[in-house]
């Protein structure tokens, strides 16, 4: 028996939860069909697979892309090869699969035990089956025989070896032959997963497919949930839903419940932010938050009201400043004047609570008794201080101490744009899912092995290295989707050093480097500024037309598209007719920016792939 503590069937669990509450369906997990092709086809077969039990990794996508399995028997086959050993045998795995390689067996009895794998040995059972059909083992034998294989052990394998051919010559069959049999199944079963463990893995695998394909935003929802105390997923799973045309919406103490919810808006579905996820916000603050919400049953009107009616004894100024931070207050108005507010509001709304306990109660109510000094004159006090409200980079920047991460915007926003013209530019998510180049630590870098990823540098730590005893230094990449480790070696890290303590946005070049059993990380060669950073665009740009399509319409739009983005980018039309064709250099002297927002607009108008760079 093997116990284990999976967060994956709580998420499970809380999804069955949401759909009932959300949709009043009461979902049975264990009697969903185990055949669903729309799960195989959206999930398993586009390596869509974020939030899927064992199914993860960018080198088990990579295998699912290949193999595109149709059924639980061959997910259960992926999970036992996808660990250190059997590994080797999954690209002969995958060619059997598609006819590629043939299918064979080395005696053609074990067709019963091998063909549901192909041909390959792959389960520990397997290993069980052949001693018990080869070599008359009892299955009670065989186990012992999977034991001995497992522990490595000489004598006892010698002892096996003489009991296994043994029972092959008893039965007549070919020796040689059993005997390379008995050597495939020593090497298989050193690493062999067990098939009763790999099947309840590929279940659970399928379940979260399946709803994930059928129930979305609530599986999203418990997912998000259940990675609260992780700010790195919920990153990669906030943008995980953007993909998938979810929206997540910020906290708002008006709606949001402690964890991550589902609703239906009018532009779609969404999901609630938990307000379990700001930070110093605990359950019972947030008890409540809901409770007051419940017996007010209606909106909080003003930050007065708010810290009137929630329970201050379980609400300081710490936690009232973090919803702040947050956004969760924004219905109640602008951040910056909202925290200069905080502690003249939980004074008034202690006194209030106060006389309410005693039963003392003014003539016209304490949050009648008229605006206070440098506030402004909105009746009953209920304006806010008039003071700036915070900066983009302020309000970003509290949000991320909160939270972990940016919600209301990012950074990189303002520098969008220019990173769509940029050519090389990755994001951190997807820098993580490509496989280092076949390099050592410490050897030099490739340049054609070199990346770009642009984000902000976080946690930065600088060390000595062990032999030589210079310094190097280690930080993290962080972009929307997600964060990469980056390494600074001694060579470059005097060159880079002051580039490293940037706080602000930054294009970081280098080679991805690691192995297979940690995420890559990036040997950092250059850092710029994103400000700095200047866009090349094309000299010139070939535009191909097809006459026989081409409308008065077209060449309008045409003409329209370059007298908005005038540049020195010369353009050549190419007009193709019936495999005859003619250039036009330069058009009426035309000349344009050729940006990546221009070139898709003049292949909307023309054709998709129609306009080539130049130069």
């Amino acid at each position: 028996m093997d116990f284990l503590g999976l967060t994956t069937l709580t998420v499970i669990d809380d999804c069955l939860k949401l759909i009932e509450a959300g949709r009043g369906e009461k979902l049975d997990i264990e009697v969903i069909p185990l055949d669903d092709e729309e799960t195989f086809r959206r999930v398993f077969h586009t390596a869509l697979t974020s939030g899927v039990f064992q199914f993860e990794s960018s080198g088990m996508r990579d295998i699912l892309r290949r193999y595109k399995p149709d059924t639980v028997e061959e997910l259960t086959a992926l999970n036992a090869l996808y660990r250190p050993g059997p590994m080797s045998m999954i690209d002969d795995f995958i060619e059997r699969k598609w006819g590629r390689r043939k299918v064979e067996y080395m005696l053609p009895e074990l067709e019963g035990i091998l063909k549901g794998s192909l041909g390959v040995i792959v389960y520990q059972e397997q290993v069980m089956q052949i001693a018990n059909l080869l070599a008359s083992y009892s299955l009670g034998e065989a186990d012992l025989l999977r034991r001995a294989m497992g522990k490595k052990d000489p004598k006892a394998m010698a002892e096996q070896r003489d009991r296994f051919m043994s029972g092959v010559a008893a039965l007549g069959h070919n020796k040689n032959t059993a005997g390379e049999i008995f050597d495939q199944m020593e090497k298989f079963s050193g690493y062999g997963f067990n098939k009763s463990h790999s099947a309840a893995y590929a279940l659970v695998a399928y379940q979260t497919a399946y709803l994930k394909t059928h129930y979305p935003v609530e599986f999203m929802a418990a997912l998000l949930t259940s990675e609260t105390s992780k700010p790195e997923n919920v990153v990669k799973y906030i943008g995980e839903c953007k993909e998938m045309g979810i929206r997540v919406e910020p906290p708002d103490v008006q709606v949001s419940g402690a964890q991550f919810t589902p609703h239906i808006t009018p532009e779609g579905e969404a999901i609630r932010f938990g307000l379990a996820a700001v930070k110093n916000v605990g359950g019972n603050a947030i008890e409540s938050i809901l409770k007051a919400r419940e017996e007010m049953g209606g909106r909080f009107k003003s930050l007065w009201e708010f810290c009137e009616k929630v329970d201050l004894r379980v609400m300081n100024s710490r936690v009232i400043q973090s919803l702040i931070k947050a956004g969760a207050l924004d219905s109640l108005g602008k951040r910056g004047p909202l925290m200069a507010a905080v502690d003249k509001a939980m004074e008034r709304a202690q006194k209030a609570q106060r006389d309410a306990a005693q039963g003392q109660t003014g003539l016209f109510g304490l949050f009648n008794e008229g605006p206070a000094q440098g506030y402004g004159g909105g009746r009953g006090g209920d304006d806010l201080p008039r003071v700036a409200d915070w900066e983009e980079g302020e309000r970003l920047a509290n949000e991320k101490e909160v939270l972990g991460f940016f919600v209301s915007g990012h950074p990189l926003d303002k520098y969008a744009e220019k990173l769509r013209n940029l050519t090389g530019v990755i994001a951190a998510a997807e820098a993580l899912e490509r496989k280092p180049p076949e390099k050592r630590w410490g050897t030099q870098a490739d340049p054609m092995d070199e990346i770009q990823v642009a984000g902000m540098i976080l946690g930065l730590r600088v060390q000595k290295s062990k032999r030589e005893q210079k310094l190097y230094a280690q930080a993290a990449l962080e972009d929307a989707t997600g964060k990469i480790e980056l390494i600074c070696f001694p060579r470059d890290y005097e060159r880079l050093q002051g580039q490293l303590k940037m706080e602000a946005p930054v294009l970081v070049r280098g080679v991805l480097m690691g192995d297979e059993d940690a995420a890559p990380k990036i040997a950092v060669s250059s850092i710029v500024a994103l400000e700095e950073v200047q866009v090349k665009l094309p000299a010139g740009v070939r535009i191909r037309i097809d006459l026989e399509r081409a409308t008065e319409e077209m060449f309008a739009g045409l003409k329209s598209a370059a007298d908005a983005a005038p540049g020195p980018g010369k353009v050549m039309l190419h007009l193709e007719k019936k495999g005859e064709y003619a250039v036009i250099l330069e058009p009426e002297g035309m000349s344009v920016a050729a940006d990546r927002a221009w070139v898709e607009r003049v292949e909307e108008l023309v054709g998709k792939g129609t306009v080539q760079a130049v130069g």
